[in-house]
Parts: C-alpha cells; structure tokens; sequence
C-alpha cells in the first residue's frame, strides 16, 4: 500500500530538451507578453533588471527585443553577454525563468520585421530612429512553472481547494535545456 499522505499536493516534475524546451518557451512567453530582462556586468555582478517586451519569439527559441543603442542594458551586454528573462503569466499561475547569451545588432531588415507602431514612445523618430539596435537572446536553459489544465481549470481546482480545505495541485514544473 502506498503511504503517500492524500492531503499532500501530488508533485509533477517534467523536464524539457529540444522542440519541447522551445515550444514551451514560445507558448509561455507569448503568454506574458512581457518579462524581467537582468544584464550581468564584466565581473559577474548584476547589472539591471528592467521590464521588456520580446517583438517575437521564433522557431529557434531566441527571444528578439528592440532597445536603444545608448541604453545601460546595451552596455551591459556588451562587457557580458549572459542575460536571465524572468516571465509571469497573467494568472500568476505560470512562471518562467531563462538563462541565454545576448548578441547587438543594427540590421534594418531585422528591425523592420520587429517594428510595431508603439515603439514609437521610445523611438521617437520611428521605425527609421538611428538609436534602434536589436537584442537577440539566445536561450540555453531555465526553469519553467505552468498549470497542466489551463488558468482556468487551475483557478477552479485553487477555488475548491480553498472550500475543502485541500491543496489540489494543477501545476507541472521542471528543468528546460535548449541545446
């Protein structure tokens, strides 16, 4: 007979490598919409941590992001190139944490496939300003935290817990490894 105490949340731990890693980056990502971006400086100390939003995420997994060229984080990165992205979904039931290496670059043909009219807060002369660089994030492992049913089944299963007394676990977590 198993001793497994019934009230203890089952635990589900699933890691993943390859087009699995990847998929589950986009679908997260996508989700959040935004996320922390933490540069490092040369010597492995932090740099900054501030809110960006990816223009997208392609097929690869790398995460593409618009930024000034004369921003901090573009410096950053260039004295270190290892980045950490930390995603929240809406539900704060789906976390995601990814580690990567950062690369600059200025191509016009990239930027105008990442433009979005928005960015027109930050780039005041649009989609021509000379300040535009592009940051690609190269993911190469991370840790991710998502429901297994979906927000809503999670958010009723949380609701009945709650009544019972019971922790109902709907969640699924584990290890990402790109390459």
């Amino acid at each position: 007979m198993d001793s497994i105490n019934k009230n203890q949340p089952e635990h589900n731990h699933e890691d993943l490598n390859s087009q699995d890693a990847v998929k589950k980056i986009q679908d997260m990502a996508k989700q959040s919409s935004s996320c922390f971006f933490s540069t490092a400086i040369a010597t492995g100390e932090s740099g900054g941590t501030r809110p960006m939003s990816p223009q997208k995420i392609d097929e690869f997994g790398n995460l593409w992001f618009l930024s000034p060229k004369d921003s901090h984080k573009n410096a950053e990165i260039a004295q270190n190139p290892e980045v950490k992205l930390y995603f929240q979904g809406s539900a704060h039931s789906d976390f995601l944490y990814l580690i990567g290496k950062a690369s600059i670059s200025t191509d016009k043909t990239r930027i105008k496939e990442l433009w979005n009219p928005i960015l027109k807060v930050w780039f005041t002369e649009g989609i021509e300003d000379p300040r535009i660089s592009i940051i690609k994030v190269t993911p190469t492992d991370g840790y991710y935290w998502d429901n297994k049913h979906g927000n809503l089944v999670a958010s009723f299963k949380m609701l009945a817990g709650a009544v019972m007394g019971k922790t109902l676990d709907d969640s699924i977590e584990g290890n990402i490894k790109v390459k």
